[in-house]
């Protein structure tokens, strides 16, 4: 056994850079304790793990066993884009509960008291401000950044190695802003950044607020019992749900996207040129690149997700968002997964946004629709709520 996980490990090495091979959370172990019995260098393990994608979700308290394996920082920025990949995806089989699924009856009733949750608790929120440290982590773009954020800012972190950042996901930046949300629905500042111009997109809209998802999935959609899971302690009971587009009311608005058809555009006049259409030599020539950058917005995007629900308070613990796009569409994908927590906020207990991650894919020079001819870019966000006060 010993033997062949030393060769599992040593194929990652062989791997060409655009391959992507995917592995369960059990080999990654293997493959990690390998590699560190090896004494495999910090780029050589992190490079390793860039060629490779989960199956299965990487939870926070693998992360940390993971850690006795890491042998540098680069090590521990791919294991951060490992668990931001995976962050939609089932855990291991192994850690699911084997305790039946809830009757019809008592699914009903799971679902009721979310309902009433949703309603009553969650958009009856007050007025809410919080820190919110965002940490983006994307390929095809060279780092802004020479430091982290990650484990609490870990600002130890170095960007590089001898693969091309051009091909893999690495950490970029971090930055903070200013949270605010009224009855449970974010609100968003205004925003004067060169997104796309700058190799980097932004989300103009708010996260997916609890009430109208679930809202949109009763009334609208349909709700299916999927699993149990272990949660902070605690077993959830997780139902899947599916919103087509006519009762969908989430958009979608990502900045910014070039105008294909100036993309690239060179204009001069021939007039201008000595000798070309007896155009006078003293003539004035205007070579320039002329681009307008505008956001792609879609209203009523379909999607489907998953709720994450306390059995006996009907409390959502947790919450998953993935919208699908056409195929013609420059935004590819936007899996959306926030995970609430009790929070003391002045005198006032309140389940609140502890954490959110969105994975997202575009085509970055807005040709999607050339099928076949367009390059993507995948933009990971880690984002984490602090300081929560009333507004």
């Amino acid at each position: 056994m010993k033997r062949f996980v030393c060769i599992l490990a040593l194929a990652f090495f062989a791997l060409p850079a655009w391959s992507a091979k995917k592995i369960t959370i059990g080999e990654l172990t293997d493959m990690l304790k390998a590699m560190h019995d090896q004494q495999k260098s910090d780029a050589d393990v992190a490079a390793a793990l860039k060629q490779v994608q989960l199956s299965e979700q990487l939870a926070r308290h693998k992360m940390n066993d993971f850690g006795a394996y890491a042998p540098g920082p680069l090590t521990t920025e791919q294991i951060y884009v490992l668990e931001a990949r995976s962050a939609v995806m089932p855990p291991p089989a192994a850690e699911l509960p084997s305790t039946p699924a809830p009757d019809a009856a008592a699914q009903k009733a799971i679902l009721d008291r979310a309902a009433a949750y949703a309603a009553n608790t969650w958009a009856q929120l007050p007025a809410l401000t919080a820190t919110k440290t965002t940490l983006r982590f994307q390929d095809n773009v060279e780092a802004a950044s020479a430091t982290s954020g990650m484990a609490g800012n870990a600002k130890e972190v170095v960007v590089g190695s001898s693969v091309s950042p051009f091909q893999f996901i690495h950490y970029i930046n971090s930055s903070e802003s200013v949270y605010s949300s009224e009855h449970g629905a974010e609100k968003l500042a205004d925003d004067k950044t060169r997104w796309g111009a700058n190799k980097m997109i932004a989300l103009r809209e708010p996260d997916p607020s609890l009430a109208n998802v679930f809202q949109d999935a009763q009334t609208g959609g349909t709700i299916n019992w999927l699993r149990w899971e272990n949660l902070n302690g605690k077993t959830a009971a997780v139902f899947a749900f599916q919103v087509p587009k006519k009762k969908s009311h989430l958009n979608a608005n990502v900045c910014c996207f070039p105008n294909v058809d100036q993309t690239g555009t060179s204009r001069i006049s021939t007039s201008s040129i000595a000798g070309i259409s007896g155009g006078p030599a003293d003539s004035i020539g205007n070579l320039q690149t002329a681009t307008d950058w505008h956001n792609f917005k879609s209203n009523g995007v379909p999607y489907h997700g998953e709720f994450f629900i306390d059995p006996d308070t009907g409390i959502v613990v947790r919450m998953v968002t993935q919208f699908e796009f056409k195929q013609t569409d420059v935004v590819h994908q936007q899996d959306t997964r926030v995970d609430y927590s009790p929070v003391k906020v002045g005198n006032k207990d309140l389940v609140l946004p502890l954490k959110t991650v969105i994975n997202t894919e575009v085509v970055p020079n807005g040709d999607s629709q050339a099928a076949g001819k367009f390059s993507t870019r995948t933009t990971l966000f880690t984002i984490e709520y602090k300081n929560y006060q009333l507004k």
